[in-house]
């Protein structure tokens, strides 16, 4: 039974077709590949040593100046957040002035302890945003109401309900206010 299923495969097999003969060029023709300089093995260790060094320097350097960076900027944070929780005192001091009394000794002190307070927020670099009848700009202002006024031009600030306040170029709190037209 093998002899027969050996001469089927025989005879499905494809019918081998004759090659044509390849011309091959002598040895002493055919052109010679440039032989590359061997590399020293401890020339190369050196290398790849000088590049990681390289690079460690490189990231330490890179890690120093972003530290140094999130150090000032941590530094502003705190100050802009120390001076935001602030901001409410400031805000109830301004309604105390406001407010009528016939004590006038009363009515100094608030005003001392508010020239004190508005004095130490300028020594942070605290200035307030200023609003009426300046253009509305969302960047600063946040709208709470809206009046028509033919007095006032477009966009502008009629009334201040809140001071907004900045620190440099961040805005501390925004000012909230009532805007014409």
């Amino acid at each position: 039974m093998a002899k027969k299923e050996t001469e089927e495969v025989k005879k499905k097999a494809p019918e081998e077709t004759p090659q044509e003969a390849v011309e091959e060029t002598p040895k002493e023709q055919a052109p010679e590949e440039p032989e590359l300089p061997q590399a020293d093995p401890w020339e190369e260790k050196y290398n790849s040593e000088h590049d990681a060094r390289l690079r460690l320097a490189a990231e330490y350097d890179n890690f120093r100046k972003r530290t140094t960076k999130e150090k000032e900027q941590s530094y502003g944070n705190g100050k802009a957040d120390a001076v935001t929780k602030m901001l409410p005192v400031y805000d109830n001091l301004e309604r105390a002035l406001s407010t009528p009394t016939s004590d006038e000794a009363y009515r100094k002190g608030v005003e001392m302890t508010m020239t004190q307070f508005l004095e130490a927020l300028r020594a942070l670099g605290v200035t307030p945003i200023e609003a009426v009848g300046q253009k509305f700009d969302p960047n600063e202002h946040n709208a709470v109401m809206h009046i028509e006024d033919e007095s006032l031009g477009k966009n502008v600030v009629a009334q201040v309900f809140q001071s907004g306040y900045r620190r440099g170029d961040r805005i501390l709190r925004h000012a909230m206010v009532q805007q014409a037209n």
